[in-house]
């Protein structure tokens, strides 16, 4: 292409994006004589939201939506011979184009088309309030709610499907009680804390309209149905039993296998460089590299927990999901037991001198110090943590947010323990059970195999 005739491109572009009311009314007529009413409807919209009282403008949009119109429900009429409901819905869509048009033109239709269209939403209603009838019926109340808020779709206020719509909904809520983990290891609270941090998720993110019919019962509600033995696990016939007094139409129970840990320690050892400034016999200050010992420690503790759970339908003992996962997390501490003066910035790990006299010095410390305190740490850091630890600088659980954050290093002297890492590694691991109750949120339990047919009360 060459730049002439691109710029010449570009500035019809230009004029046809710039084109007055008028232009655009000229290419609306012309596009609806050619047969394109959509296009024709772009055109003189546009021009009428350049100038809203040009009544040609306005006459252009009322002719093409009117052709619109009339293909619509031309369509409407032939899908009415073979799916009455597929029909319903677009004069659903029909009227909703009219009232968006209503802005730029009244749309006309047919003296016959208003007792048509109550026809049409008449019959889809009908066919939707039946199927709403029979599901509940049949025992299934969340098939019900959902036919029921069709039929109202195509016609509010259809009979009395407010009543039954809400009959329904009540009898589909599903209340689903998570009591507190089995745990293997020797922190029996730690299958409390691990369902409580789920359950706490799990009322975030399971919510309306995520989840319709999903309630989760909250931590009153399970403390305050549980002894203080029970709150240390549950086997599963406790479980559902609890579930049966609590309420719940469900419960997720389960285990925390053996924690699975391992530590490792490394150490960097070496001279590292102060910049210190010293006064000349002549009275000036310059500059001095100085040279102060260090032992840096790194300890790194990687923990893998399992953890097995099971959705419960409460009334049958009907297991209706399962499953097993792992879940790993690694905590790095950063620690050393001196206390260097002065500005933590004014130490390095090697001296301008040295870096620029001795290159494999440098690379030699600096990968020494990388491989013990990550490639993010400096000197620096290490320094100002060691001052503001205090004198002990001791692990305290109030440190753990931190690593539940995903903080890669925590600038203490001892790790948390392997039971505050599973914790960690489980605390955020409620995503494969939430992904559950969505799926089981829309199921009866008829289809789910939990309950016989027939109608049933819950």
């Amino acid at each position: 292409m060459t730049r002439k005739f691109a710029l010449a491109l570009v500035a019809i572009v230009f004029a046809v994006g710039c084109a007055g009311p008028s232009k655009l009314t000229d290419k609306s007529e012309q596009k609806l004589a050619g047969g394109n009413a959509w296009g024709a409807w772009q055109l003189a919209t546009r021009a009428l939201d350049k100038e809203p009282g040009n009544p040609r403008a306005r006459a252009a949009a009322t002719a093409a939506g009117a052709s619109i119109a009339q293909e619509w429900q031309r369509k409407v009429h032939a899908l009415a011979q073979v799916d009455s409901v597929n029909a319903a819905d677009e004069v659903l869509r029909l009227a909703d184009f009219r009232v968006s048009a209503a802005r730029y033109a009244t749309i006309p239709v047919g003296a016959d088309w208003p007792q048509e269209e109550r026809t049409l939403l008449g019959a889809a209603a009908r066919y939707h309030y039946q199927r709403g009838v029979d599901a509940a019926n049949s025992g299934r109340p969340k098939k019900a709610f959902a036919e029921y808020a069709d039929a109202e779709r195509y016609v509010p206020g259809y009979r009395d499907v407010v009543k039954r719509s809400d009959r329904a909904l009540g009898e589909a809520l599903t209340r689903v009680a998570l009591v507190p983990f089995r745990a293997s290891s020797e922190d029996a609270k730690l299958g409390v804390e691990v369902a409580q941090a789920w359950r706490d998720n799990l009322l975030q993110n399971l919510a309306p309209p995520a989840a319709p019919f999903t309630r989760i019962l909250g931590d009153d509600a399970i403390e305050r149905s549980m002894t203080i033995s029970e709150l240390e696990g549950l086997s599963r016939e406790q479980a559902i039993r609890f579930g049966r007094k609590a309420g719940a139409h469900r419960v997720v129970w389960g285990s925390i296998g053996k924690i699975r840990s391992s530590t490792k320690m490394n150490f960097f050892r070496d001279m590292v460089a102060r910049r210190v400034m010293v006064r000349e016999a002549n009275g000036t200050e310059s500059s001095r590299w100085v040279e102060v010992p260090i032992e840096v420690v790194a300890r790194v503790r990687d923990v893998t927990v399992g953890v097995d759970y099971e959705v419960i339908a409460v009334k049958s003992g009907v297991s209706i999901a399962h499953r097993h996962f792992d879940r790993s997390t690694s905590a790095r501490v950063v620690w050393t037991s001196q206390q260097l003066d002065g500005d933590p910035t004014s130490y390095s790990l090697v001296s301008e001198t040295v870096r620029v006299s001795n290159p494999d010095r440098v690379k030699d410390v600096e990968t020494r110090w990388k491989s013990v305190c990550g490639d993010a740490t400096t000197l620096a850091q290490v320094i100002q943590a060691r001052r503001s630890a205090g004198s002990s600088g001791r692990y305290a659980r109030e440190s753990l947010p931190r690593f539940l954050a995903g903080a890669a290093f925590v600038f203490l002297e001892d790790l948390p323990p392997a039971e505050d890492l599973a914790y960690a590694a489980l605390a955020q691991g409620s995503a494969p059970l939430r992904d559950d109750l969505l799926r089981l949120d829309a199921i009866d339990d008829v289809d789910l195999g939990t309950e016989t047919s027939g109608a049933l009360s819950r």
